[in-house]
């Protein structure tokens, strides 16, 4: 621990620090956003989404490669990731009955795409650096971007509050009270798709589904209301990443990889405590 902790303050490792700060900010959008996902179970929307984002990099990768020199490859994941969630999100409210295969079809189609750009792109394109992340190549940019996504998510969230937790609750009542309930839905989709783009660089498009459910499935054992759950799963995200961080630096092992493993073990001890509680 004591040598985590000489690194982090030493000038010769920014990098660290911006590891840190990723970690602190990305908790908010996990903690916000992964609480509304939770609450509509939507997990399986916003993994769709996650898994498509692949197919825009692929094809960014390969447009700066061949056609259009720099082309980010953030651009080509917000342009495939934005395109998937209002894809879902019209299919889930126009035509309930093929949600199920449109989810299917846009989540192996996005990574498939993806593949198939990388594998023509010159030179060599590793899918595993997107699809696992590594939270230590977080830049600045990186962290202005995420910092201004989580201001925005906060003020909505404020602002909308009332709305937004009817809607998550009783949609249908929410509706007959005058709530736009199919725009706050498409608005959670787009708003996850951006987050899901900026957060797969620290824990990669396989994992960032995982950081926008356990923290907040940790955090409806103990919260009675929506703001309770964001909040709590805010700080549990928070803890989760700091912790995933650390252990991952003295162990010389994959941050992200940890991260999501001490959440899921934490996540599944709450769970075994609510079983064994009810049966007692």
């Amino acid at each position: 621990m004591q040598e985590f902790f000489s690194a982090l303050f030493n000038l010769n490792f920014p990098f660290l620090r911006n590891a840190l700060l990723a970690g602190l900010l990305s908790s908010v959008l996990f903690g916000v956003l992964g609480s509304v996902v939770v609450v509509r179970r939507i997990s399986s929307l916003a993994g769709a989404v996650s898994h498509a984002v692949l197919g825009g990099i692929g094809m960014a990768l390969y447009l700066s490669a061949t056609v259009i020199p720099g082309f980010p490859p953030i651009a080509g994941a917000l342009i495939f990731a934005v395109i998937a969630a209002l894809v879902i999100g019209l299919v889930s409210l126009k035509a309930k009955q093929r949600e199920d295969t449109v989810i299917n079809a846009i989540w192996v189609i996005g990574m498939s795409l993806g593949l198939l750009f990388m594998a023509k792109t010159p030179g060599y394109a590793d899918p595993s650096t997107w699809l696992f992340g590594n939270i230590l190549l977080i830049s600045t940019t990186d962290l202005i971007m995420m910092a201004v996504l989580g201001v925005i998510v906060l003020v909505l969230a404020v602002r909308f509050y009332a709305q937004i937790e009817a809607s998550s609750f009783d949609a249908e009542f929410a509706g007959t009270r005058g709530v736009p309930v199919n725009k706050i839905f498409i608005l959670i989709l787009v708003l996850t798709a951006v987050a899901i783009v900026l957060l797969q660089t620290s824990v990669g498009i396989v994992m960032v589904i995982a950081m926008l459910t356990l923290p907040a499935g940790c955090a409806a054992v103990f919260s009675r209301n929506l703001a309770a759950m964001m909040i709590s799963s805010c700080v549990f995200a928070a803890f989760f990443s700091v912790c995933g961080l650390v252990s991952g630096w003295i162990f010389d092992l994959p941050v992200g990889a940890m991260t999501v493993i001490i959440a899921g073990i934490v996540f599944l001890g709450f769970s075994v405590f609510r079983a064994v509680k009810r049966i007692t």
